[in-house]
């Protein structure tokens, strides 16, 4: 290129389509003033029949989203109270800011240890952004399902069966956080996940309940043992009591027998002294 050549100017950020682009915004622009003074006159013309269809009452939990020739008006929603539209341009999109229950259905996982076990939930969630609701997902209710069957078929998956059991609600509270980070771009909330039944197959029942029992067996052997060992020391401690005081020994002899005689029973004792029986056996050896 020669050096006295002059350079054209090139405007920052401007494509050779950028001219053809300026000119379909401004088409549409004039297309969108166009019908909506035509809805206006049609509202006008026929007022006494379009007002009964241009007015909605949205209830306190009701928000409506309003599309103008396909385009939102405006981000934040509208509602509650009366709602006006245009005929024939405007469209609404009605949302539901209650609270809403998901029953997930029975999903079969198969758990860290392998173990199959079919599990159900519940997932509570709510719309807090109407907006994200109806821009970024097309079905909320249908989308929530499906992501809150796989989130938790891949959860307690990495799971033993005994955490499942154990740590239900460590598992929902995770659950909730999943899906709600996942969720939040959908503009919907989710609240809490609670795991509503967890079916294991009749083997492991059985299994499971052999093993409760054997701990509960060794639990009571030990308690049993512990018994004895603390009776033991209590008998010690009380026979050397009695060896200091011989006439204690007695007084208990006849507690012994007071208690029997108050049964009323056909028992009868004799009592016979030790030390006689010693002195016996002493001679004959």
């Amino acid at each position: 290129m020669a050096e006295n050549e002059p350079m054209n100017p090139v405007e920052v950020g401007s494509s050779p389509g950028s001219k053809g682009a300026d000119e379909q915004d401004l088409t549409l622009s004039g297309s969108s003033v166009f019908f909506t003074v035509l809805g206006w006159v049609i509202f006008v013309i026929f007022f006494p029949i379009t007002v009964f269809s241009s007015l909605t009452v949205l209830k306190e939990y009701e928000r409506v989203i309003i599309f103008r020739q396909g385009r939102i008006i405006s981000k934040r929603s509208q509602g509650p109270g009366i709602v006006f539209t245009l005929p024939w341009v405007d469209a609404r999109k009605q949302i539901d800011l209650r609270t809403h229950v998901i029953d997930v259905p029975s999903q079969e996982i198969l758990t860290k240890d392998s173990v199959n076990a079919n599990v159900n939930a519940v997932v509570f969630y709510r719309i807090f952004n109407p907006y994200l609701s109806v821009i970024n997902v097309a079905d909320p209710h249908a989308s929530t399902t499906l992501l809150a069957q796989s989130t938790l078929r891949s959860v307690l998956g990495s799971r033993t069966m005994f955490q499942i059991l154990t740590d239900r609600d460590k598992l929902g509270e995770e659950l909730s956080q999943i899906l709600d980070e996942a969720t939040d771009e959908w503009g919907i909330k989710v609240e809490s996940v609670e795991m509503k039944d967890i079916s294991i197959p009749y083997d492991m029942k059985r299994a499971m309940a052999a093993e409760a029992e054997a701990s509960r067996e060794a639990k009571a052997k030990i308690i049993m043992a512990n018994g004895e060992w603390e009776a033991s020391k209590n008998l010690k401690e009380a026979a050397t009591i009695l060896e200091a005081a011989p006439g204690a020994l007695q007084l208990r002899f006849l507690q012994t027998l007071n208690l029997v005689a108050g049964e009323k029973n056909h028992t009868y004792i004799f009592p016979l002294p030790v030390d006689l029986l010693y002195d016996l056996f002493k001679k004959v050896s």
